[in-house]
């Protein structure tokens, strides 16, 4: 992947402090509040809407179906608006001035009103023209004047009010303010209306897609508005970091939000029991910019301590490079040091043993034009002393063999938190835009493998004025990168990794742990990450289309019984994700253990949903070359 991780080595246990203030994220940092694209749905209420749909009641009735449906879904802190058009006047020759200007904002781009939202939907009457341009004009004016933005339209037919032609708006709109972009659904239409929606996306880099009746126009909606706000929201309780180990707030599993800054160390303390493991985590989302990515680099330094705040000797780092891009970085550590033996040395014994322990996050290396803070998300797990570790450990990666199923498309999440669920071997579908990082989930038992390679499509602009740089990166459960490939894409098709048939794993056993180089962590079962990147163009500053992939997942092997632990539980169910799936984004007292799963781990760890190290690989001059980097 584009994160370059520098594993400085481990002595034994761990100790940090950190004070305990607990403001509210939001109060803090500049960036809670652009966590989703600010989104604004146009609906075609036209009187063509007042025809029959083939499910059964008219257009307009199934069109409200789809946004009850897409609003149910909606993350709780989605910045949401509506707007509608020809429900003021009627659609005679005499009404057509009015009705040409007949565009309606019915609800703000504001945090999403669920109940709202849903109430201006049923009040929608269709009557009148179809002013497309005037819409959009009209929807881009309602959405901030800065930083990404969406437009989703659903339409039946073409542009009754022209001028102004709509893709001429779509162009304009993009080229004001290339930050904005526009998806439009084809409701039951000709080839000409066709013709000009999806002008209209592809004017502003969106996607254009086609639903034949009501059914289809449900399923696509909610898919297409959920590309639409894809975007890294942290979530977690409020935690604030201590500048020394003697003031560090002590933290129980869980899943945590709180400010970095700038070189500015912050200690975290956790308890953990005698012969257990813990995990600690730290992931920042990089906003996107413009400015020289080749100066855009960003580290995250992760450092463990012991009783009376001894350095253990232990330092994690991660890079990324390209961060203006908007990439996640990840720093991880899973501390084995309570589960050593004392040794008879004062200093040494304090990195072993139970105890309190402290781990260090500090954002060591700055890019040029960062912000001075950003949100910080801290995953704590705390996993029980073992009395069976299970069976031997398995260095070798599993055999990828390419699945034969049906492909079934999937809507990729913005987050670690809201990674879309993979269930297993298979063949998923998904659109990627360009500047997005996107994530998947895959459950992993014990003594199963997982492989996986990703297809890069190819996009309708092709050449070097469209090169990205693409990427995909592993992560275990508790975020630590597993493997990771990346290349440039100039619009014709491409598959990651690039030199093996897949990224793989070994079958995930306790025992792992016991073993030198990338195996180590691979000893954890659960949920385990994929994630997607597609840079921005490096040469074009105009708006680009979107990229289909493609993602062939193997689970391979057989689940087996995993280690029995001191308290008498076997962790067959254990995972991290599971637990802070679905907190909602931007619930600053969501707690990480709150989950929509109904499995309960037997492990005490924390929700480590998160953030994927979507960081870039560097591109080194113009086009970045094939470069393969493992553990």
């Amino acid at each position: 992947m584009f994160l370059n991780r520098v594993l400085a080595a481990a002595a034994a246990a761990v100790i940090a402090s950190v004070p305990v203030a607990m403001p509210a994220l939001a109060q803090q940092s500049p960036q809670a509040g652009t966590e989703y694209a600010p989104t604004m749905l146009v609906l075609d209420a036209s009187g063509s809407m007042l025809a029959a749909d083939p499910g059964g009641g008219t257009k307009m009735d199934a069109a409200k179906n789809a946004v009850r449906s897409f609003v149910t879904a909606a993350p709780d802190n989605a910045k949401v608006g509506l707007s509608a058009y020809g429900t003021g006047t009627g659609n005679s020759d005499a009404e057509k001035a009015a009705g040409c200007q007949d565009v309606q904002i019915l609800h703000p781009a504001e945090t999403i009103d669920k109940p709202a939202l849903t109430a201006a939907t049923d009040r929608i009457v269709p009557r009148g023209y179809t002013p497309i341009g005037a819409s959009l004009r009209a929807a881009a004016a309602a959405l901030p004047q800065e930083g990404p933005r969406s437009i989703v339209l659903v339409s039946d037919g073409l542009d009754t009010c022209a001028p102004p032609d709509p893709c001429d708006v779509a162009r304009e709109l993009s080229a004001q303010a290339n930050e904005i972009v526009m998806h439009a659904i084809g409701f039951g239409v000709d080839d000409a209306s066709r013709a000009q929606l999806t002008c209209i996306a592809q004017s502003t880099g969106g996607t254009y897609t086609d639903a034949a009746d009501g059914a289809t126009l449900g399923q696509v909606l909610p898919r297409v508005s959920a590309v639409a706000l894809r975007s890294y929201a942290p979530v977690g309780l409020p935690l604030t970091g201590a500048p020394g180990w003697r003031e560090a707030p002590v933290a129980g599993p869980g899943q945590y939000l709180d400010v970095v800054g700038q070189k500015k160390t912050q200690y975290y303390a956790v308890d953990v029991p005698d012969g257990a493991t813990a995990y600690f985590s730290g992931t920042v989302s990089f906003p996107r910019g413009n400015g020289d990515a080749s100066t855009s680099n960003n580290r995250l330094d992760l450092r463990v301590y012991g009783a009376e705040g001894q350095d253990c000797h232990s330092l994690e780092s991660e890079l990324a490079t390209r961060s203006i891009d908007g990439v996640a970085l990840t720093v991880s550590s899973a501390w084995r040091g309570a589960a050593e033996a004392d040794s008879g040395s004062a200093s040494r014994d304090n990195c072993r043993g139970g105890g309190r322990y402290y781990f260090a996050l500090e954002w060591a290396h700055i890019s040029d034009g960062a912000p001075a803070q950003l949100p910080i998300e801290l995953n704590i797990g705390v996993e029980p002393a073992v009395t069976d570790p299970g069976p031997a450990a398995v260095t070798q990666p599993v055999e990828f063999t390419a699945p034969m199923t049906p492909v079934v498309p999937v809507v990729g999440g913005g987050s670690f938190n809201v990674a879309a669920d993979l269930p297993g071997t298979g063949r998923y579908t998904d659109t990627v835009q360009r500047g997005e990082f996107v994530f998947y989930r895959v459950k992993v038992d014990w003594g199963q493998g997982l492989a996986y390679r990703v297809r890069f499509g190819n996009s309708s602009e092709e050449g070097s004025e469209y090169t990205s740089n693409i990427a995909t990166s592993l992560y275990n459960p508790y975020r630590a990168e597993l493997d990771s490939d990346t290349n440039s894409y100039a619009g014709t098709e491409k598959t990651l990794p690039s030199n093996d048939p897949a990224l793989a794993t070994a079958p995930i056993r306790y025992r792992n742990r016991e073993e030198r180089g990338a195996v180590a962590d691979q000893a954890v079962a659960g949920w385990h990450y994929i994630a997607v990147k597609l840079s921005p163009t490096i040469h074009s500053t105009r708006a680009v289309a979107p990229v289909p992939i493609e993602l062939e997942v193997a689970v391979t092997g057989e689940p087996e019984p995993g280690p029995q632990y001191a308290d008498g539980d076997a962790a067959g169910e254990a995972t991290f994700g599971e637990n802070s799936k679905q907190v909602a984004p931007g619930d600053a007292v969501a707690q990480a253990g709150e989950t929509a799963d109904s499995e309960v781990s037997p492990l005490v760890w924390v929700a480590l949903a998160g953030a994927v190290v979507v960081a870039v690989a560097a591109f080194a001059g113009a086009l970045l070359l094939a470069r393969r980097r493992k553990h």
